[in-house]
Formats: structure tokens, sequence, C-alpha cells
């Protein structure tokens, strides 16, 4: 059972599993994404990051969003490590759940054309791909995509 909690990207853990993920995206795409995150971004009001664990406690996954707008928030430096199942689906739904709670109605993401399990996987979990926003406008090596939230999204 993987368990997801609330956490603060500074934790041991976190920094743990941040160092992962941009380790594996820098072998994927040849940059660590780390420019592209600001933990300041995930601490504030309606902003959140969280850390999942397997049920004996070893942190297995991260995720986080920040807002963009009223309505819509971006989902940010989701990672499982390799060989567990259902962590980035786990992550990805209580994300889901907790933004559409925070009265967010569309989520929103970015990743490397390159990254083609990254698309797949959140093709697979309903997002689809949008016009490129912000910084990504232009970047014919990113791909976006977003989702629109329902009651029945994510399953916290």
């Amino acid at each position: 059972m993987i368990v997801v909690n609330p956490s603060d990207p500074d934790t041991v853990d976190a920094r743990q599993l941040l160092e992962e993920l941009s380790a594996a995206l820098t072998e994927i795409t040849g940059n660590s994404g780390k420019n592209s995150f600001d933990a300041n971004d995930v601490r504030g009001a309606r902003a959140l990051f969280v850390v999942a664990s397997t049920q004996a406690g070893k942190a297995v996954g991260c995720g986080a969003f920040r807002p963009l707008n009223e309505t819509t928030a971006e989902v940010k430096r989701m990672y499982a490590q390799p060989d567990t199942k259902g962590v980035g689906a786990a992550i990805l739904g209580f994300l889901e759940a907790q933004a559409l709670q925070l009265g967010f109605t569309t989520l929103w993401l970015e990743t490397r054309v390159v990254n083609h399990r990254a698309v797949a996987f959140y093709e697979r979990h309903g997002y689809q791909k949008i016009p490129n926003f912000g910084k990504y406008i232009g970047n014919s090596e990113a791909v976006c995509l977003g989702k629109q939230l329902s009651p029945e999204t994510g399953n916290p």
C-alpha cells in the first residue's frame, strides 16, 4: 500500500527523491529540470508538495503543484522510483483531489517530448496535449498536457 502525505520539499526524503528525479531527467532529456522548480512555489497558499511512502515508511515518490491562476495549477516534480507499482498513479490522484479541494478546475504540466514514458503515463490518466504555456511557448522540446478536474477526479 502506498501512502501519500503533504511534505516540505526540503525534508531529507524529499531532497533525495528530487535528486533521483533530476538524475533520471538528465539521462532521458539531457536536462535535470532543476531550473524549472522553486521549492517556495509549492509552499504557498493553494500549493502542495507530497511524498509517497510504502507502508513501512520508505519514501518512493514525490510530486507537487503550484497555482498558475485562480482556476489552473501546474503539476511539478512528479517522480516514482523505478520498479514501484502504482506510486505515480497514487501521487497524481492525490494531487488532483487536493487541487480540486483548493478550487482548481484544471491541471497543466510540461514534460519533454523525448520523455515518452511520462507522456504515455499522463495520457493514460486523462491528460491531453495543450498548447505550450508560459516559458514553454516556442520550445519544440517541450510538450504540455492538461486535464479538466471533476469531483470524480483523484482518489485521496
